[in-house]
């Protein structure tokens, strides 16, 4: 799906009418900048270079979203979201800034806001941010409007709460969707950060759906470890870029750092209330285990490993072998295959290596169909053995 249709069928979920934007930045280039763009599409802007102007404008006027800097003179961005949510539950809020910090993200994301958007930023990253934050706060007021309805009903007459829950429901699903596509977007951030990440989650997905199916899975499980294994390596948007993207062998310290993105990952999606996201969880935290014990992050052994695990570590290892690296180039189906085959019962479940083979002419035409271009080939981190 091409970035233009993305954007318009997320300004279409946004509502109608013109919705308003303040933009809360200290640095004035930035706030023309933003507000230029965001006037571009339709949108009503207004500007403020600290919290204080901003609280001011948010008193005296109506917002719908708020693009807010960390770093303010005065008052900071996170205290300046925290009052905007006690005060002005109304306006959704995204994060707009420069400091890279997981910390100072996580705390953000506690605080509510609904994105994270680091500069210097590219404009289809903040289109889509606002697009889908109006979008999910849209949905989050039908909801809890439904609600109220719903307890009217039940006063009014109690045969109307099939209907009322039905309805809650079907929002509750869309918001579940609204998030998923959320921590998808993050986990594309996490995979290449600036860098373009090209087919590498949606191959890793399919590859492991089709062994899902070949393992004999029912249908909602092979669908959640397809969805799950897009988020694997969610947890890499907490290992800092002089790891992530250093273009050299990594030292036995910074190897430390590195493994540490399983556990980082599980931590991220471990308490959804989604049992996809917390199959999710699982492939994140487990995709790294080897069944002869030597894997990470907890050195598990064989069965030890849930099977989600196991599968996504021959997608992955398979994808890997199989796309273009900075250094070296991709090998053939054959040789990937030679290259699992040899390390079937160490590094990979024996039976699922086997299941892989039968079905590795469906793995190539999944590879055809998704191929990278050139300019979308992977510079991802080296891999310890495959």
């Amino acid at each position: 799906m091409s970035v233009t249709r993305i954007k318009r069928e997320l300004w279409a979920g946004a509502g109608s009418g013109c919705q308003r934007v303040l933009v809360v930045d200290d640095d004035p280039f930035v706030r023309r900048s933003l507000g230029r763009l965001l006037e571009q599409q339709g949108y009503e802007t207004a500007c403020a270079s600290d919290a204080a102007d901003a609280s001011r404008l948010l008193e005296e006027q109506a917002f719908d979203l708020a693009l807010c800097d960390v770093r303010l003179p005065g008052e900071s961005g996170l205290e300046l979201v925290e009052r905007v949510a006690a005060d002005h539950p109304e306006v959704a809020v995204i994060m707009v800034s420069g400091l890279d910090d997981q910390q100072v993200a996580e705390t953000a994301l506690e605080l509510g806001v609904y994105d994270y958007v680091l500069k210097p930023f590219r404009a289809n990253d903040v289109f889509v941010a606002v697009a889908n934050a109006l979008r999910r706060r849209r949905l989050q007021r039908e909801a809890q409007a439904d609600r109220q309805r719903m307890l009217s009903a039940l006063v009014e007459h109690r045969g109307a709460l099939r209907c009322a829950h039905a309805d809650l429901e079907e929002h509750k699903a869309l918001l579940r969707d609204a998030h998923r596509q959320t921590l998808c977007r993050l986990a594309r951030a996490a995979e290449f950060r600036d860098q373009d990440v090209g087919h590498h989650l949606e191959r890793v997905g399919r590859y492991s759906g089709v062994l899902a199916r070949r393992l004999g899975l029912d249908r909602a499980r092979c669908e959640a470890i397809g969805f799950g294994s897009r988020l694997h390596d969610v947890g890499k948007i907490g290992i800092p870029d002089r790891i992530l993207l250093k273009p050299a062998p990594l030292d036995p310290d910074e190897w430390a750092v590195m493994e540490q993105h399983t556990e980082i990952g599980h931590s991220l999606l471990e308490d959804a209330e989604d049992e996809s996201l917390k199959l999710a969880a699982t492939i994140a935290l487990t995709h790294h285990e080897r069944v002869d014990g030597a894997g990470y992050p907890r050195g598990l052994v064989g069965d030890a490993i849930p099977l989600e695990g196991r599968i996504v570590a021959i997608a992955d290892a398979y994808d890997a072998l199989t796309s273009l690296r900075p250094y070296r180039p991709a090998l053939g189906v054959g040789e990937a295959v030679e290259e699992i085959l040899a390390h079937r019962g160490s590094q990979f479940d024996a039976r699922l290596v086997d299941l892989f083979v039968v079905c590795v002419e469906e793995f190539g035409a999944i590879g055809d169909g998704l191929r990278d271009s050139p300019t979308e080939a992977s510079a991802d981190w080296p891999e310890e053995g495959l």
